[in-house]
């Protein structure tokens, strides 16, 4: 027997997930305290495999919940815990850029892999290593592209769009989703001047009256997309929309980006917004399938 266990404010997707799978789902009761403690209540007998549904956004209060909740499992029965984190934090910071910086990807990534037996998540941002295990030292540790997801949702909005990704390191997302439609693409070329101001360089391409869509793994500030999209209407470009699959940008990011003419923006269900219209649990539940048989 399988159980599928997330916390009340994931309660949509997870369900979406258990569904998927058929398998039982419960939800893990959380109190807090008047000074932000956490206190966690679990079914009090599990199965011996318990599939944990936790994204990691807004990452330090999640990762203590989760240190809390898979230690009570283990208690409570669970041999085998599965962590499904759609999103997977602290994956950017993999170098020490100045002495003594911490390296938040490799400590983050061993305390993952100490409390769990598997992990899957979606296009994690990963730099200068290949594998998610370089990084989360797991036999399975799973790093899936929505891409395929992406491409196929844009298709229904568009069939003409001209994506863009707005630096290099978009390039891997861009090419993937225009594939699946046979999108025209292009990758511009971002130059930074510390963590909000940014300039981009658009390549030649042709943006007269097209409609582009910027395509990128994630949004956060949105100072990179406000700037392309800028630059995409004085080059000519009809409209520009936005395509993600992590939306981790809040009402300041949003003014902004919607101040800089980006009309609609779309993002995967891998972290809880309002701009959510990709549903990621059946490439969840294909991969979930494969570790649980």
């Amino acid at each position: 027997m399988t159980l599928l266990l997330t916390f009340p404010d994931e309660a949509v997707p997870a369900q979406r997930l258990a569904t998927a799978l058929q398998i039982d789902y419960a939800t893990i009761h959380v109190h807090h305290f008047p000074d932000d403690e956490s206190c966690l209540t679990l079914p009090p007998v599990l199965p011996s495999t318990v599939v944990l549904y936790r994204s990691l956004d807004h990452p330090d209060a999640k990762l203590v919940e989760l240190l809390l909740a898979t230690r009570t499992a283990r208690e409570l029965g669970a041999e085998r815990i599965i962590l499904v984190s759609p999103y997977l934090c602290y994956m950017r910071q993999d170098m020490a850029f100045h002495p003594g910086e911490a390296v938040s990807q490799r400590i983050i990534g061993r305390f993952l892999a100490d409390l769990a037996d598997a992990l899957i998540t979606v296009d994690a941002h990963l730099h200068r290593i290949t594998h998610l295990n370089e990084a989360i030292p797991l036999p399975q540790a799973c790093n899936l592209s929505a891409a395929a997801l992406l491409g196929q949702f844009l298709l229904e909005q568009s069939q003409d769009a001209l994506l863009l990704g707005p630096d290099e390191e978009s390039r891997q997302w861009v090419e993937q989703v225009a594939r699946v439609g046979d999108f025209d693409f292009g990758v511009a070329d971002k130059f930074r001047h510390g963590d909000r101001e940014v300039k981009i360089r658009l390549p030649d391409l042709d943006y007269s009256q097209r409609r582009v869509v910027l395509v990128d793994d994630m949004i956060s500030s949105g100072h990179t997309l406000a700037e392309t999209a800028e630059q995409l209407y004085r080059a000519g470009a009809r409209s520009v929309d936005a395509l993600c699959t992590h939306a981790l940008y809040d009402a300041r990011a949003a003014r902004l980006l919607n101040q800089a003419g980006i009309k609609t923006i779309w993002s995967c269900d891998s972290v809880r917004h309002s701009s959510n219209s990709v549903e990621l649990a059946p490439l969840l539940a294909t991969s979930l399938t494969e570790i649980l048989n």
